[in-house]
């Protein structure tokens, strides 16, 4: 093993807390326990910083694919730090076919990515095309994070309606999505709802996550209650 990587391993275990490993598997029934150190987040997040932009940093992100999930984890936060469009996308690209579960997936929020949104809006194409499952999950998050606001427009949720999985780790993101876009654009989105546009496993599933939405008003709330699919 390279020399730099065991030492970050050592490091990591060092973070290890052991009743916080077995709190954390039950959340994550797609990852081996073996492969999981059990280190909370804020720790994790505090190494990132600290071994972002270095040359150990570097070697650590070429060194893929990583043994443990908190070595995954690393690598997404790491990503995180990297200020320019194009190296955090090609690492992106380079890191999605790992990823292994929901967790690690929606960590990586990149502010760079925010800086070309018409060039992330070709990637989160090409993501969905590639269809392995946190590929797809991940390019639904970054259509909710980055355009459900100013840059919104329709045809992004015609996007992620057109989906067809049998993931479930892809349509609770589909809803994910859906319930996030009827608190920020509720008039423009309600219609999916109202005119069985989902499958109804994700129309049912968005629909209980807006209602547990603290952003969506009662009144609303009530009605969408109303539009279950029994």
């Amino acid at each position: 093993m390279d020399k730099t990587i065991e030492s970050i391993r050592r490091d990591l275990f060092g973070l290890r807390d052991e009743s916080y490993r077995d709190f954390h598997c039950r959340l994550m029934p797609t990852v081996d326990k073996e492969k999981v150190i059990g280190i909370r987040t804020p720790h994790l997040r505090a190494y990132a910083k600290q071994l972002a932009n270095t040359p150990e940093s570097a070697q650590f992100l070429a060194s893929l694919p990583h043994r443990y999930y908190e070595e995954n984890n690393l690598h997404g936060f790491l990503i995180e730090k990297i200020k320019d469009f194009d190296e955090a996308a090609e690492h992106i690209d380079r890191f999605l076919p790992f990823v292994d579960n929901w967790a690690t997936c929606d960590l990586m929020s990149p502010k760079a990515l925010a800086k070309k949104p018409d060039i992330l809006l070709i990637k989160i194409r090409e993501w969905i095309a590639d269809g392995h499952t946190y590929a797809v999950r991940f390019a639904i998050k970054m259509l909710m994070d980055h355009f459900l606001g100013d840059r919104f427009d329709v045809l992004y949720c015609d996007m992620v309606a057109s989906i067809e999985s049998d993931e479930y780790y892809v349509n609770m993101m589909r809803a994910w999505y859906f319930s996030t876009a009827l608190a920020k654009q509720y008039e423009s989105v309600i219609s999916y709802l109202t005119d069985n546009r989902l499958d109804k496993w994700t129309h049912n599933k968005t629909i209980q996550k807006a209602v547990e939405s603290y952003r969506i008003a009662s009144d609303k709330k009530a009605y969408l209650r109303t539009l279950r699919i029994k």
